[in-house]
């Protein structure tokens, strides 16, 4: 008979973070909170690591002719006006004589001179557009601004979202199909082409002004859903014994439901911000937005109307489509960590 020594016993193995830590540490969730708070702390930083200023529609020192108009210089010794091409350019014209019409010598100089303004540089890293606004200035302050408008959107809908489906489906009856019947109505209008209507007799000259429309249309699908979970809650154990105490009706809800339904109100929560920072960009770029604020969408609209691509100025219309892709991706990762931490399931098999 053998007697089992202290070398001989098994010890249990070390228990990995994913046995013993919360659900909340997601490493995608946490990736894409930190992808989008970058983003939305540009605001804050952004001002002290650079000059926002330029940013600044016809403020900018920047701000240059074009390269063909009297006046431009590459050098900043020679910004000020050519008066002398003034006095020769002939009777009618604005800005000079046709670029077409110069001599080999001048157009090469010119088409130096062209292929010089707005290209990256140091002083200036990510570009200049043809108004001479510095391109790290827009992004700063208008990547902020594109996703403080979807979250102002989301969270008005989101709000309503919860109040109504909360509602709807506790109460139920009359209640419940009356709030049902607006939300299917307002689900099948077709929401983008109703806002660029409305965008397009509407001043929208303020961010918040452009997230109050989006917010129209944002709350039926979140009441949709919450309605359909709040269904299935209300028929367990604790919500039969809260109402058998005499608790009310909201303190169910807000206080002894909504609790459960924490990070399935996240994933929906941004999962509407993408949406709603999509819709946004869209009516920008057909020049419906707040066009003197400088935005992510705006920024592409003049691009596309100064023909950016075409002229080979890719930083004017990539880098605001990088930081889409940027803001898109972290949200989605959002998204797909909150659903992990709300479904067990997932959890368990992402562990095997």
């Amino acid at each position: 008979m053998t007697v089992a020594t202290a070398d001989t016993v098994s010890k249990p193995k070390a228990r990995g973070m994913k046995r013993w830590d919360s659900p909340w540490i997601n490493s995608k969730f946490l990736i894409g909170l930190g992808m989008v708070f970058f983003i939305f702390s540009m605001a804050l930083w952004g001002p002290i690591v650079w000059d926002t200023t330029m940013a600044r529609v016809a403020s900018a020192p920047l701000n240059l002719p074009p390269p063909w108009a009297p006046g431009y210089r590459v050098d900043e010794e020679e910004t000020t006006a050519d008066t002398e091409a003034i006095e020769e350019k002939p009777e009618g014209a604005i800005t000079g004589t046709n670029p077409f019409a110069q001599e080999e010598s001048d157009s090469e100089e010119k088409s130096l001179r062209g292929s010089r303004f707005g290209t990256p540089s140091w002083d200036h890293p990510l570009g200049t557009e043809s108004s001479g606004r510095d391109m790290f200035a827009v992004l700063l302050v208008g990547a902020p601004r594109s996703l403080m408008i979807g979250l102002i959107a989301a969270g008005i809908g989101m709000f309503v979202g919860i109040v109504l489906g909360f509602t709807a489906g506790f109460v139920g009856g009359w209640v419940d199909t009356v709030i049902r019947t607006i939300a299917d109505a307002f689900v099948t209008i077709p929401a983008l082409a109703v806002l660029i209507v409305i965008s397009a007799f509407v001043a929208l000259n303020n961010i918040i002004y452009m997230a109050l429309l989006l917010a129209l249309f944002a709350w039926p699908q979140p009441t949709r859903l919450i309605r359909s979970q709040v269904l299935s809650m209300r028929e367990r154990g604790y919500v039969q014994m809260a109402q058998l105490s005499g608790v009310s009706i909201c303190s169910i809800m807000f206080f002894e439901m909504m609790p459960n339904l924490l990070p399935y109100l996240a994933a929906s929560f941004t999962g509407n911000v993408s949406g709603a920072i999509l819709v946004a960009t869209g009516l920008e770029v057909l020049g419906l937005g707040p066009t003197r604020l400088p935005t992510l969408g705006i920024t592409i609209f003049y691009a596309i109307r100064a023909a950016a691509i075409l002229r080979g100025m890719w930083w004017w219309w990539g880098v605001p489509i990088v930081a889409l892709i940027v803001i898109f991706s972290g949200l989605f990762l959002m998204t797909v960590g909150l659903d992990e931490i709300a479904n067990p399931r997932l959890r368990g098999v992402q562990s095997q």
